[in-house]
C-alpha cells in the first residue's frame, strides 16, 4: 500500500507560522522506518504494508505533538494487494504515458 500523509503542529505561538522543525521530526521517523519513501514540498509518501506504514505515521505524528497544542494528520492511501514498488512504478508509467502522447 502507499500512503501520502501531511502532519503538522498547530498552535505553536510562532508568528512565522512555521512548522519545518516539527515536520523535520516526522521525516527524521520515516527515514528511520527504512520503509520506501519520498518527501515533497507538500506530502511524504510511504509504501508497505499496512500495519508497519500506519506505525509509522503513527510514530511521525507523535514526533510533531510537542511542537504544538494540537496537530493536523491529512492521509491517502493507495491500497492494492499484491503490489510493491508502486512508489517508483506509478511514476514510471506516468512518465512513461506522457513520452507515448508527445509522439
Amino acid at each position: 500500500m502507499l500512503i501520502a500523509f501531511s502532519v503538522a503542529p498547530s498552535g505553536t505561538g510562532r508568528s512565522d507560522g512555521s512548522v519545518h522543525d516539527a515536520v523535520a521530526a516526522a521525516v527524521a521517523v520515516v527515514r528511520a522506518s527504512g520503509l520506501p519513501h519520498r518527501t515533497t514540498s507538500m506530502f511524504t509518501e510511504i509504501e508497505g504494508e499496512w500495519d508497519d506504514v500506519f506505525a509509522v505515521v503513527k510514530t511521525a505524528t507523535e514526533a510533531v505533538l510537542p511542537f504544538g497544542s494540537r496537530v493536523s494528520l491529512v492521509l491517502k492511501a493507495d491500497i492494492r494487494p499484491g503490489y510493491t514498488g508502486e512508489l517508483d512504478a506509478k511514476i514510471d508509467r506516468l512518465e512513461q504515458a506522457l513520452e507515448d502522447g508527445a509522439e
